[in-house]
């Protein structure tokens, strides 16, 4: 049987990168797949393929950093699928990069918005759902929590918002029969990371020297990393950021 055969995941951001290799593959597995994205052509394409490949996927469009789509997002899945086990709250942005003094409080206000009040909020929404089904929740963090990266500033602190989210949610959530996790993605070849680098050659380079394994990582590692956490294997893994990132923040 597959792991999540029967199940309905939310995946948020589920368009394109880590998103989109997370809804193809909780799909493979079984799952019915809601994927929500502001992207709308590029979601109901993604919603298509899994459809070709034999899976169930629908889209909605959502905002993660307003709170009205956050509600209709849940609620659309509930109605469309019948239930909600998994979210993997993955919806983020890489925001306005450059040294601190050339940024603006409406740099870091755009980026917080989603990183931080995004993931909480679809937490906050999803929690009564959550526990009639026993789910559970994967959050999505970033190495440049742990890894000094200078022009990084907003982005690496909002990402540093997410392990503590984690846990202090997953004290609250556990007494409800539902766990809360994190993982936290090294350089991976997606559209976030090529802009974050500049290009998939300078992501390619930098990682030749700053990652131990040599490499950037791919989408699917961090979709396989994020449907353990989601899966009865990991019952017992409770709070948790696995991170995912070649050795990077081991040196």
């Amino acid at each position: 049987m597959k792991r999540f055969e029967g199940k309905v995941v939310l995946v948020t951001g589920g368009s394109v990168g880590i998103g989109r290799a997370a809804a193809q593959a909780f799909a493979r597995e079984g799952a019915k797949v809601v994927i929500a994205a502001r992207r709308e052509s590029e979601g109901i394409a993604t919603a298509k393929e899994i459809a070709a490949d034999g899976g169930t996927a629908a889209f909605v469009r959502a905002d993660v950093a307003v709170e009205a789509d956050v509600v209709a997002m849940i609620d659309f899945a509930v109605k469309r699928f019948g239930a909600l086990d998994v979210v993997f709250n993955n919806a983020g942005v890489e925001g306005k990069l450059g040294p601190i003094g050339t940024l603006g409080v409406e740099d870091f206000d755009a980026t917080f918005n989603v990183n931080v009040r995004g993931t909480w909020l679809v937490m906050k929404y999803a929690l009564p759902h959550l526990v009639a089904t026993r789910g559970n929740v994967v959050n999505n963090s970033s190495v440049a929590a742990d890894v000094g990266m200078a022009g990084t500033t907003i982005y690496a602190a909002s990402k540093g918002a997410i392990p503590t989210l984690t846990r202090t949610a997953a004290i609250e959530f556990i007494a409800q029969g539902v766990r809360v996790n994190a993982v936290s993605p090294g350089p991976i070849e997606t559209d976030m990371g090529s802009r974050f680098f500049g290009s998939i050659d300078n992501m390619r380079g930098f990682a030749a020297t700053a990652v131990p394994a040599g490499r950037s990582g791919q989408a699917g590692d961090i979709a396989e990393a994020v449907l353990f956490l989601a899966s009865p294997q990991a019952a017992y893994v409770v709070g948790q950021t696995i991170t995912v990132d070649g050795g990077m923040s081991s040196k």
